[in-house]
């Protein structure tokens, strides 16, 4: 165990108010690509730009491309688990020392990890409304009517069934938000893992935190790593199977 880690895990052992922050990077371990890696999705080849197919825009004007786009690179399969980090995150919860995730992935890994508090800032494939009735169709069964339909998702009024994630061009919820940067300003320590911190206005709610323990733990830089007090290079799943 290196020095920054054990300082990590005695910070986590001194703290009883942590909120985690986390992106894509968090869920890579489990065998999800991330976006702005080197391998991740914005770096691969499609007909149009993934920012573009994840737009409402795209939605609106060709939704059936964008549902297949969605089912086959936003959706990930049915059998995948959450890694160490999410487990651990979940065990801190339970052991009274965290006190919220924030996350930027729509995945529920956090939650089938058994995390309870989550702020999801981009919503979740496993919250699912029709836009004419407002029906839900959430859960796993909510998510599989998307997985398995054919063409565009319909819901028995004839509506079209949207997924309740935030697409580009698209505002995030506001209770969410809210609910995030009130955990964040209350914080003693914030750990932010696996994200680049370039997607606004996400990544711009770590400047509520006022406390005196950031953790950045990312494979790459980050525009804040000159504002932390602990920055660790490291995939988060290995970190936190340390700590």
């Amino acid at each position: 165990m290196n020095e920054a880690i054990k300082t990590l895990k005695t910070w986590i052992e001194e703290s009883d108010n942590i909120v985690f922050f986390g992106g894509a990077g968090v869920s890579t371990e489990s065998g999800i690509k991330d976006f702005r890696s080197v391998d991740g999705l914005y770096h691969m080849k499609f007909k149009y730009p993934p920012e573009t197919m994840l737009s409402h825009s795209f939605y609106k004007s060709h939704t059936e491309e964008f549902y297949d786009f969605y089912r086959n690179q936003l959706m990930p399969p049915d059998d995948i688990q959450p890694n160490t980090a999410h487990l651990r995150l979940a065990e801190l919860e339970r052991e009274g020392k965290l006190r919220a995730v924030v996350t930027q992935n729509v995945d529920g890994l956090h939650e089938k990890a058994g995390s309870k508090r989550i702020y999801n800032l981009h919503g979740s494939i496993y919250r699912n409304r029709c836009v004419r009735c407002g029906k839900r169709f959430d859960g796993i069964e909510g998510a599989n009517v998307i997985r398995h339909a054919k063409g565009v998702p319909l819901c028995d009024c004839g509506g079209i069934i949207k997924p309740d994630v935030v697409l580009y061009e698209e505002g995030l919820d506001e209770d969410c938000i809210n609910g995030a940067v009130d955990a964040i300003s209350k914080a003693d320590m914030l750990i932010v893992g696996g994200t680049s911190l370039t997607v606004y206005p996400a990544s711009g709610l770590i400047r509520y935190y006022r406390g005196k323990r950031l953790v950045l733990i990312n494979r790459d830089e980050t525009p804040y790593d000159s504002s932390a007090d602990l920055v660790i290079r490291e995939p988060i799943g290995q970190v936190f199977g340390q700590v």
